[in-house]
């Protein structure tokens, strides 16, 4: 792969967050009976942002958690015979909650699909909503974010590639030809 250019640095991923934050709270009248749900692996520090970012504009603890769609993938056979164990944490019991998906990168739309799918394992929410940072376009199913970051037209020999300091050590967004 090679790089092609810097897409955010970490001051543009976070305040993509904050912006983020601050539309949640305005669609939902507040962050009352919002729960954030990262979408393993960097939608779940990107959860921990928006939830910092609530608490710091709202002055209250949104309860937060995380979704494994390993289990709920529909190309499972391409990953092999055994699928992982599912590892979701859900805090609340959601039929109280309006559930926000967080999630790196939107591209074809099988995750947030899969993640949907998670969430109705463990309940039934009030409604879900879905915040990525990233939306690369050529959905392949009629998937569509509540809540954008930042709008990357791609080409399908395209990736983009979110860092999160907890996973990667710096923070930012890059796109590389494949």
């Amino acid at each position: 792969m090679k790089l092609k250019a810097s897409i955010m640095d970490e001051a543009q991923l976070e305040r993509s967050m904050a912006r983020i934050a601050h539309e949640i709270i305005e669609k939902n009248n507040g962050a009352e009976g919002i729960c954030l749900l990262g979408i393993k692996r960097r939608g779940i520090p990107l959860a921990e942002m928006l939830q910092a970012d609530i608490r710091k504009f709202e002055g209250i603890e949104v309860p937060m958690g995380h979704v494994d769609i390993s289990l709920y993938r529909d190309d499972l056979s391409e990953l092999g015979d055994m699928p992982r164990t599912s590892d979701c944490l859900i805090p609340v019991d959601l039929k109280d909650y309006t559930v926000v998906l967080v999630d790196d990168v939107l591209y074809t739309g099988r995750t947030c699909r899969a993640a949907i799918d998670a969430v109705f394992q463990s309940g039934r929410p009030k409604a879900i909503q879905f915040a990525v940072l990233i939306d690369r376009g050529h959905r392949e199913l009629p998937i569509r974010p509540d809540y954008v970051g930042k709008n990357i037209p791609t080409s399908r020999n395209e990736m983009v590639s979110v860092l999160v300091s907890p996973i990667d050590g710096r923070c930012g967004a890059e796109l590389y030809e494949i």
